[in-house]
């Protein structure tokens, strides 16, 4: 990027709305410019590969692709694309996800818009943008236990309603591995049950899904997906 072109910036959103908000603040700024958008993971990809831009604005809860899939593949295509995530998702393994697939910044929608055009600065520059609560929840990550491949992969099965024994068939392993792998990550997640497991999961961000696929998912659980959110869980 030369210093005397203005920063270039693909907005990258499922909302056509958000995307609108976020082209008006970027485009009244003179030295930024939104060149591009895209309505998912997949159609960013595809922009990137036609045009190399200096630094994308990213979702990450969005369908079929979701903004850590398109980090990493826009990051393969482009080692040194510059990426500032704007998410509602605060969990703190979708913040370390997020850094792990190679975003320069990490905001919510909450910010304030300055804050936006701050991190697009920051990161066209080659710095790292991470606000101060961004920065907490990287710090309950580092102390929370990692789940292992097969613990996420039973998780994710307990959130879809499956019985031990149908775990156990499912995995074609033993319903007192099942057990033994369940006791292991309820202790990690300092949770005493499978509805609280669940809970835990979104509130850490452990799964990127979207608020239908979280609707859908949950529809068996006996308590409110938006009521817990408005809970701080």
């Amino acid at each position: 990027m030369m210093c005397n072109l203005p920063i270039e910036v693909l907005i990258v959103d499922d909302f056509p709305v958000v995307r609108a908000g976020l082209r008006d603040l970027i485009n009244a700024e003179k030295d930024m410019r939104v060149v591009a958008e895209a309505g998912g993971g997949a159609a960013a990809v595809e922009l990137f590969k036609t045009r190399r831009l200096d630094v994308v604005l990213m979702d990450l809860r969005m369908p079929k692709m979701n903004g850590l899939q398109a980090i990493r593949q826009i990051r393969a295509a482009c080692s040194d694309c510059r990426v500032v995530v704007l998410t509602g998702s605060d969990g703190c393994e979708t913040v370390h996800q997020a850094l792990e697939a190679g975003a320069q910044a990490y905001l919510l929608k909450t910010c304030a818009p300055v804050e936006i055009t701050r991190a697009i600065r920051a990161v066209a520059a080659g710095k790292r943008y991470l606000p101060a609560p961004i920065r907490e929840r990287l710090a309950e990550r580092m102390a929370a236990e990692t789940l292992t491949r097969r613990e996420l992969e039973i998780l994710e099965l307990i959130i879809h309603g499956l019985s031990n024994a149908e775990i156990a068939a499912r995995l074609a392993v033993t319903e007192g591995t099942v057990k033994g792998h369940i006791n292991r990550l309820l202790g990690k997640l300092r949770v005493a049950d499978r509805t609280q497991a669940a809970i835990a999961a979104l509130g850490r961000g452990i799964f990127l899904w979207t608020e239908t696929e979280i609707s859908d998912k949950f529809s068996d659980y006996n308590f409110s997906y938006k009521t817990q959110r408005q809970n701080g869980w």
